[in-house]
């Protein structure tokens, strides 16, 4: 499925399921916001995905 020039938005994103979806939906092409209660580890996902 290519979603380019598609936005997600995705919760739990610092872990987990949240962070397996946001890793598939930037492979196809996504544009992904994060969003998650761990501000720290969210932090350190959004800069190793480069969101």
């Amino acid at each position: 499925m290519r979603l380019q020039g598609r936005h997600a938005v995705i919760t739990g994103g610092a872990s987990g399921i949240g962070l397996a979806s946001a890793r598939a939906f930037l492979r196809e092409g996504a544009r992904v916001a994060l969003l998650d209660r761990d501000e720290a580890a969210l932090a350190a996902v959004a800069a190793e995905l480069g969101v």
